[in-house]
């Protein structure tokens, strides 16, 4: 199952990401590569949007099901309509809180790959983080990355140490933002119309009423 692979480290500043070394993770991820990178709430591995091998490989560190729900994780709110279904009310509300650290879940649209979708119910996570690494990764490779929080039974992922403890055999890039708790996000369902928080983590809820 495993994927042996050369890993790069990188040491990437989070509020002045070098350019030069944002270079080199996008290249890997448009190589096929898949990265473990920091978010505001721990690190995630992530893959490129069209990536299917980098997909499975993720589903495998992960030992996802089919029915997991992946998160796009996208720079802004600028074309989430070419990946997500939402109305006027469910758009006003993620232009109003995010960036942050929420994930709402919502119905995908055709142009998302089936394979990033929920088997059964065809939705989509979606996320927009302020983190700087992740905003100058995005801005670089100009296309949502696919993305899932790094969770693994048994191990805890707080520093970098941590994380090459677990994964490094298993990934390509892993983007050393040194002291990166967990802090799980708050998962706010709109697909039915309403909002339905489904998990209340680090996202403030009084924000939404």
């Amino acid at each position: 199952m495993e994927k042996l692979v050369v890993m790069k480290l990188l040491k990437i500043h989070p509020q002045n990401p070098q350019q030069r070394l944002i270079d080199q993770v996008v290249s890997e991820l448009k190589s096929g590569g898949v990265i473990v990178y920091p978010t505001d709430s721990g690190y995630a591995l992530g893959t490129a949007l069209g990536n299917k091998a980098g997909l499975e490989r993720i589903r495998q560190i992960r030992q996802l099901s089919k029915r997991h729900d992946f998160t796009l994780m996208m720079r802004d709110l600028a074309h989430i309509g070419e990946y997500a279904k939402l109305d006027n009310n469910a758009f006003r509300l993620l232009k109003k809180i995010l960036p942050g650290p929420y994930t709402f879940i919502l119905e995908g649209t055709r142009d998302v790959p089936k394979r990033l979708l929920h088997d059964k119910k065809k939705t989509i996570g979606l996320r927009i983080t302020e983190h700087g690494v992740v905003q100058a990764l995005l801005a670089s490779l100009d296309e949502p990355l696919m993305s899932v929080s790094l969770i693994l039974p048994g191990c805890e992922f707080y520093d970098i140490d941590d994380v090459r403890d677990a994964v490094e055999k298993l990934v390509d890039v892993i983007v050393d933002d040194g002291y990166c708790p967990p802090q799980p996000t708050t998962v706010i369902n709109l697909t039915s119309g309403q909002v339905e928080i489904i998990r209340q983590g680090a996202g403030d809820t009084s924000l939404i009423v």
